[in-house]
């Protein structure tokens, strides 16, 4: 299994290299960030305890829709493999409130480490359980007959074959004598496609047999839901049905249950929960506006700035508890972006403003920079219309001229 110490490291230069593939200009942005990405591998070799007393440097980018703030983030996340979550601030309500509550931003951030370790495990299993999966289908194909086993012994042979109408027929001497080769024999037949048309009688567990639940809550109960599924996906794990299938889908839906199957969990959960608490980066989108936008104190203003007390703690530092263990927040990345036309970053409250002590601000984007986009990204639009079409034989050519004429037409929007 992965872990963030076995990461390559990349320096600020290479950081920045690599998201110039995918964003066009904000060279202040990705600098901003290529030196906080770099200060968590610089803190993971500074002895303990000072370690611990490290605490990243979180950021609030500054400019309007569409400049790249999201994509910036997103990029780094992924070239830092770590856990990432986005999510948009004014969807947060105050502890008291229906909706949201600033703690379920953790507990979804552990779900998506969780999705990425449990991935990662899987990859690493797979040639074992291919494997596994394949002595299951030849056992299928030649079982061996239990009331046999038992007045024989357990040194006993025999086998019977599965015939193409459903029969077994007993393995003759002869061909007993073969010993393994017939079970290898039939591998190759398995592995060259020859027994694709026989059709195979499988119990096989039933991942989707759990039923959907959902609940409204109030805010701090909002992960009941996913409790009450976790319940009942207990309940209906070890469910099994049985299924018809040919020899190839046979041998998918099996590598699927032995990859679960060996997948540990409790594995999972831990180095799941490390990652979320030494590599998390959680994206918070649209802070401005839980900004106060006038001090008469009533209504919405309140309520926007008690999201704003109740977000403190956890940028600050302290344990959320989530149904699988306790979290710390101490060294989670926060990147906070807004657009800031009717208020500036230092609307928030002081104590907020403290714990983003980084502020870059994104440059609008003219004509010039929407041709860029257009064209010099490894993920441009126009290189991917053109593979698009080129999959109906179609070779789609942009001129410069209309290339241009786009990028006028999208700033004059």
């Amino acid at each position: 299994m992965n872990s963030i110490n076995s990461i390559q490291s990349f320096t600020p230069r290479e950081i920045v290299t690599e998201l110039d593939k995918y964003i066009v200009g904000q060279a202040d942005a990705k600098r901003s960030v290529a030196i906080a990405l770099r200060n968590r591998w610089r803190r993971r070799q500074v002895p303990s305890p000072l370690r611990e007393e490290i605490a990243p440097k979180n950021i609030i980018m500054i400019g309007p829709t569409g400049v790249g703030k999201t994509e910036i983030a997103r990029r780094l996340a992924a070239l830092a493999q770590s856990p990432f979550f986005k999510v948009e601030a004014s969807k947060f309500t105050e502890v008291g409130y229906v909706g949201r509550d600033v703690e379920s931003m953790i507990r979804d951030l552990v779900e998506i480490a969780i999705s990425m370790v449990k991935e990662e495990e899987k990859a690493r299993t797979t040639g074992l359980a291919e494997a596994n999966a394949e002595e299951r289908i030849l056992d299928i194909l030649l079982p061996v007959s239990p009331s046999v086993s038992k007045h024989m012994g357990s040194s006993d042979t025999r086998s019977f074959l599965l015939q193409d109408d459903g029969t077994q027929r007993l393995i003759s001497p002869a061909e007993q004598q073969e010993g393994d080769s017939t079970r290898e024999k039939f591998r190759k037949m398995l592995r060259d496609g020859r027994l694709d048309q026989r059709e195979l009688e499988l119990d096989l567990t039933d991942f989707h047999s759990a039923p959907m639940v959902e609940i409204m809550t109030t805010s701090g109960m909002e992960d009941m839901q996913s409790n009450l599924q976790d319940a009942f996906s207990k309940i209906f794990s070890n469910k099994k049905k049985k299924r018809k299938l040919k020899v190839p889908e046979a041998l998918k839906a099996l590598i699927k249950e032995e990859t679960e199957r060996l997948v540990d969990m409790d594995k999972v959960m831990k180095e799941a929960l490390r990652r979320t608490e030494e590599s998390g980066i959680i994206f918070l989108d649209e802070i401005d506006k839980i900004v106060s936008r006038s001090s008469g104190g009533h209504g919405p203003e309140v309520s926007r700035e008690g999201v704003q007390r109740d977000l403190l703690p956890i940028v600050e530092g302290s344990t959320v508890t989530t149904k699988h263990g306790m979290v710390k927040t101490d060294h989670i990345l926060f990147i906070a972006s807004g657009a800031f036309h009717t208020s500036k970053p230092s609307d928030l409250i002081p104590e907020l403003q403290g714990r983003f002590p980084i502020r870059v601000e994104l440059q609008s984007l003219g004509q010039a920079e929407f041709v860029r986009i257009l064209t010099e990204p490894e993920n441009a639009l126009i290189k991917q219309y053109t593979a698009l079409m080129a999959t109906e034989g179609v070779e789609l050519i942009f001129e410069a001229d209309a290339i241009e004429e786009m990028a006028k037409i999208a700033v004059g929007m």
